[in-house]
């Protein structure tokens, strides 16, 4: 099987590290934009969309900062991945930077990207930035 490789996208929102930690953090704040549902059962998150289910367990998380996931596929495949988002206010614009870290197979990488700005898209509609 080949591997998953890295990739990183940064995003400007102009929003507060408050509202998006109950964006970010739990499950009614990424059934808001990212999933259409989202249950937590101990450290596993089940993600549902459109009646499919994918499930990844919480690795960490701290408030303010960062939550820090791994697709139970990849973990049962063996695949080295995760997938973050860290946010920090900017110093001197005040704006929150998003970072994402992921990662996708290379023939995948362009879709998976484009699917990231599109749900981030989604996620500045509905916090309003």
């Amino acid at each position: 099987m080949s591997e998953k490789l890295k990739f990183e996208q940064e995003y400007l929102l102009k929003t507060s590290p408050k509202v998006l930690n109950t964006m970010l953090m739990t499950p009614s704040g990424l059934s808001e934009w990212f999933a259409d549902d989202v249950n937590v059962k101990d450290d596993i998150y089940t993600f549902i969309w459109d009646g499919s289910e994918e499930e990844a367990r919480l690795l960490s998380k701290k408030r303010n900062e960062f939550i820090k996931f791994k697709w139970i596929e990849d973990e049962e495949d063996g695949i080295d991945s995760y997938l973050e988002i860290r946010f920090e206010v900017d110093p001197m614009t005040k704006e929150v930077v998003l970072k994402l870290t992921s990662f996708a197979f290379e023939d995948e990488m362009e879709e998976v990207q484009l699917y990231w700005q599109s749900t981030i898209e989604e996620l500045r509609r509905v916090i309003g930035a």
